[in-house]
């Protein structure tokens, strides 16, 4: 069975300083290029059948230096609407939330373009991204890489694991490293996390 490699944006000027960021469209700063150049040979090691990517700035950046070309754009693989907590710190929200945790509560309701997701919403959207690359993952014609963001690929890696998107709090995630979910004895298993070399 081939694996699914999950890549995460190099840094932004948002991600650097904590600030949740979602529908933001930042620029990866020069540090993040540099993180997502050093994924090149780690990936090009790798045979890769399908790429996808979230049409973020910041995604589709990381897709391109790290050596992962023209990538199938799916708007699931957005950020986490954050809402009302847009580009803000934890540790500011904690200022009026002090028992606050994403996982658990989700967002502050935003704007209406942008009202902000429950975990399970998160989660749905995972499920389908899970639904369409099943069929790749099956046929052993090589990896599938997911280029995309923090919180929506540690939902993502808590539904591939059969756990609620909730538990993607068990995940950290930093800036330009690479997640492996594979198998082990035919069932879902991390094979490598916050990797930035196999």
């Amino acid at each position: 069975m081939s694996e699914l490699l999950l890549v995460r944006h190099g840094e932004t000027e948002w991600s650097r300083d904590g600030r949740h960021t979602s529908w933001t469209d930042l620029p990866l700063t020069v540090n993040g290029e540099e993180q997502a150049r050093a994924l090149r040979p780690l990936l090009s090691a790798r045979k890769i059948a399908r790429v996808y990517a979230s049409p973020m700035t910041r995604a589709l950046r990381t897709a391109e230096l790290a050596g992962l070309p023209s990538p199938h754009i799916l708007d699931d693989l957005r950020e986490w609407d954050y809402g009302g907590d847009e580009g803000i710190t934890t540790a500011e929200i904690h200022r009026s939330r002090p028992d606050w945790y994403l996982f658990d509560d989700g967002v502050a309701p935003g704007p209406a373009e942008h009202p902000g997701e429950s975990p399970e919403e998160v989660g749905a959207r995972a499920d389908r991204v899970l639904a369409l690359i099943a069929p790749h993952l099956e046929v052993d014609e090589g990896d599938v890489a997911l280029v995309a963001h923090a919180h929506f690929l540690r939902v993502l890696t808590a539904r591939r694991l059969g756990l609620p998107a909730a538990s993607g709090g068990l995940f950290t995630f930093g800036t330009g490293t690479i997640g492996v979910l594979g198998t082990e004895h035919d069932r879902p298993a991390v094979i490598a996390w916050n990797a930035r070399s196999l």
